[in-house]
């Protein structure tokens, strides 16, 4: 190497920096082999795309209402752990559920709640918000898992985070028509509108983009209460014969 007059060393030249890497669009997060939950999570669902809410004072009648249902042709049903007792209903009824009934827990807040619910048997988890910690608990559990999400920015940190689908949740405050327009940029993500979803919109919310719809007291009424299981079957029927068209 030749010096310079000075007798300096030169430095070495500027280096190039490296090309930025591009972002990659989430996959899907359907499992490579995926399990006899997620399997009976989609049967349930493409039989019938709506998930029954029960939420009461008592889970005492917990399981009147999912036969009733379940006869009616809904194959959903999700217990939340908001009701007093629930775990034990639940745990009882899963010792005997019915075949083609997909039963899950619903306002799954912490990951032992998650752990909990599955333990009692419930094949799938719901949660009100984007709670992470809980979809990690989910995947580990290999169990599917649907956590609350409103915005963008939640609905792709939900998935990224390894939901199996997102609840739209509170769908009514923005109606299909918002589910419409998070779909936009986000069209491979299978959202599931929650809240406020009557029997008379429900087919605008399909329409919109929805995988399936939840639904609580539109559907259920007082029927966990000790209303009439008769209402309740009727409810059911008139509300799967309007998405059916």
């Amino acid at each position: 190497m030749t010096l310079p007059h000075d007798g300096t060393i030169p430095s070495a030249p500027p280096t190039s920096p490296a090309p930025p890497t591009s972002p990659t669009s989430p996959a899907p997060n359907t499992p490579s082999s995926p399990s006899a939950a997620h399997e009976g999570l989609r049967a349930a669902l493409a039989a019938a795309p709506v998930i029954a809410i029960l939420r009461s004072t008592s889970a005492a009648r917990f399981a009147e209402v999912t036969d009733t249902l379940r006869a009616s042709g809904v194959r959903a049903a999700e217990f939340t752990l908001t009701t007093p007792g629930v775990l034990d209903a639940l745990r009882e009824y899963a010792a005997d559920a019915p075949p083609g009934l997909a039963l899950g827990a619903g306002t799954v807040t912490t990951p032992a709640e998650a752990t909990a619910a599955v333990e009692a048997g419930a094949t799938y988890l719901i949660t009100p918000t984007t709670c992470t910690e809980v979809i990690a608990e989910a995947v580990r559990l290999d169990v599917p898992v649907l956590p609350g999400a409103y915005t963008p920015t939640e609905i792709l940190t939900a998935w990224r985070a390894g939901a199996t689908m997102v609840k739209l949740f509170p769908a009514a405050t923005g109606g299909p028509e918002y589910l419409r327009a998070v779909r936009a940029p986000l069209p491979d993500i299978p959202l599931v509108p929650t809240g406020g979803i009557g029997a008379a919109d429900a087919p605008a919310y399909l329409a919109a983009g929805a995988t399936a719809l939840g639904v609580g007291s539109p559907l259920v009424g007082d029927a966990c209460e000790g209303g009439s299981l008769a209402a309740l079957a009727d409810r059911a029927a008139a509300f799967l014969d309007g998405i059916r068209g």
